[in-house]
């Protein structure tokens, strides 16, 4: 039976721990800061990158790996016979699926590519129940399956602070956008189904507790979490009230805090936060 590598992209909220442990493959993105391109995790990390977009001239641009590496990554990883799964990031928001799957059909490899409708550690969670299994000898399709169950079985909740980057990067409409500016408007959005939608919309961030308040409820109705992680763009104030609302409600789990990846700072903006997590997928 022909061995199964993982790869993914650059945006998933993998440490390099984990990267180790289960032998992942990262496939990189880029970011350009004034003029300055920057390949996520070998130039700069999450945490130089936010500090950069904070002094940056203009909103970074965030480019997918080029058709080239995917290729090359691809080709080497199935030299000795193995195959390939490479989870990638929704395709809401990045073109970098479709880049995999053209690199795909280009390589000698056979590699199955994967649309995990979401990003950062609720991607992460996909990737590294599938290199459990892969570690452990399974077949492609028992790996894709537990994909498809651990997606079905996460939620990621976003409250966005200020909406300039993400209207700036064609992420939401405009006319969000102009309530926003008017009237100092936050939002809470939801990745669910491989698409952004806004749950909660209002001033002050007030709104944004409210609803969280909900998604607390929500957990604590939620038998057999299997991993909760909180990514921010510096929301340190918001960052310590989840982690409080989580320690009362989970107080053995251990949760995951983490500067996001640079193409959600990008357009999540300053103050920016997610909570993600997922449950037993085999329930």
């Amino acid at each position: 039976m022909a061995k199964i590598k993982i790869v993914t992209d650059s945006s998933a909220g993998l440490t390099d721990q984990q990267i180790q442990d289960y032998n992942i493959t990262i496939i990189p993105l880029t970011v350009m800061i004034d003029d300055t391109i920057y390949v996520e995790r070998e130039s700069i990390t999450n945490k130089e990158f936010i500090e950069k977009m904070k002094s940056s001239k203009s909103l970074p641009k965030t480019s997918q790996p080029p058709l080239g590496k995917f290729v090359e990554t691809f080709d080497k990883l199935g030299q000795d016979g193995s195959a390939v799964i490479c989870f990638n990031m929704l395709a809401a928001i990045s073109g970098t699926v479709h880049t995999a799957e053209q690199a795909a059909q280009l390589s000698k490899t056979d590699v199955t590519v994967v649309d995990s409708q979401y990003t950062d550690q609720a991607l992460a969670f996909q990737v590294i129940e599938a290199a459990k299994l892969a570690g452990e000898g399974a077949d492609k399709q028992a790996i894709l399956d537990r994909a498809a169950a651990v997606r079905d079985h996460t939620k990621l909740f976003m409250g966005i602070v200020t909406l300039e980057n993400i209207l700036k990067g064609g992420r939401l409409s405009r006319a969000a956008g102009m309530l926003t500016s008017l009237l100092n408007i936050k939002i809470v959005l939801q990745v669910t189904g491989g698409e952004l939608k806004i749950r909660a919309k209002g001033r002050g961030m007030k709104t944004i507790d409210r609803y969280f308040d909900k998604v607390y409820d929500q957990i604590k109705q939620t038998p057999d979490i299997m991993s909760i992680g909180i990514s921010h763009v510096e929301a340190f104030d918001s960052v310590d009230k989840i982690q409080g609302e989580l320690h009362e409600i989970l107080p053995d789990k251990n949760v995951l805090v983490r500067e996001t990846v640079p193409i959600i700072a990008t357009h999540g903006g300053p103050g920016a936060f997610a909570l993600m997590y997922y449950t037993d997928p085999t329930k």
